[in-house]
């Protein structure tokens, strides 16, 4: 698993998420996210790509908003 930054424009994709948001109560938004995290899973196809994904994204650090 790569945990690197593995694409061109990573600002590019941020805004995208975030105006993908716009406008979005907080349970839709939830639910944008719950929707696209099963799309990008059905795109890496692999269920011990996911598993480590998973573990890896609850071992990262929170940062203060």
């Amino acid at each position: 698993m790569n945990t690197n930054p593995h694409f061109q424009d990573a600002d590019a994709f941020y805004e995208q998420l975030l105006d993908a948001h716009t406008g979005l109560s907080r349970e839709d938004s939830e639910l944008l996210n719950a929707r696209l995290i099963l799309l990008l899973a059905n795109q890496i196809g692999d269920a011990a790509v996911l598993k480590a994904c998973i573990e890896a994204a609850r071992e990262m650090p929170v940062t203060p908003a």
